[in-house]
Order: C-alpha cells, then sequence, then structure tokens
C-alpha cells in the first residue's frame, strides 16, 4: 500500500474516531518581524503617520462636501445607523 493510501491509526479499540490529536503548533515570531521590517523599508524614511493621517480627514471633508438635501438626508440616515462617523456638528461639510 503506498503511503497516501494508509488508514488512519487507531487507539486499542480498533476506532481511528479515538485516537489521540496531535499538538500542531507554528511560531510565527520571526516571519511577523521580517515582514514588518519589510513594510517599513518599503514606507521609506520620509513616511509621515501623522501627515497621512491629516491627509485622509482633508479628503473625507471633500467627499462629504457640497451635498445637495437628498444627499445630506442619506449621509445623516448612514451616521445616525452608526455606517460612518460623525464629522465635526455631525453635518456634512458645507
Amino acid at each position: 500500500m503506498a503511503p497516501h493510501d494508509r488508514t488512519p491509526s487507531s487507539d486499542a479499540s480498533g476506532d481511528p474516531a479515538a485516537s489521540e490529536p496531535v499538538d500542531f503548533s507554528v511560531d510565527l515570531t520571526s516571519q511577523e518581524v521580517l515582514r514588518r521590517a519589510q513594510v517599513m523599508a518599503a514606507l521609506g524614511p520620509d513616511w509621515d503617520p501623522l501627515e497621512v493621517l491629516l491627509g485622509e480627514e482633508a479628503a473625507y471633508d471633500l467627499l462629504y462636501s457640497g451635498l445637495d438635501a437628498d444627499q445630506q438626508r442619506v449621509y445623516d440616515e448612514l451616521v445616525a445607523a452608526g455606517v460612518l462617523p460623525a464629522r465635526g456638528d455631525g453635518r456634512a461639510a458645507a
């Protein structure tokens, strides 16, 4: 019989379902450290997380600016439902 055709080992009762579980663990610590180092290297020395956050906030302000009455109503409903975070006074920017 080929190795891939073997039947599962069984305990003394002959029941394959009664065999002991095998402890299996993998330590990914070194891979995670390497991944983080590669991400930081890809971002480069000029990456400024505060500047990125402020840019995202400005983009959201622009995205929700100049809404007509119907769009504003939908925006308000999404904020009330918790889908969008409340911004400023709870109204989209004018």
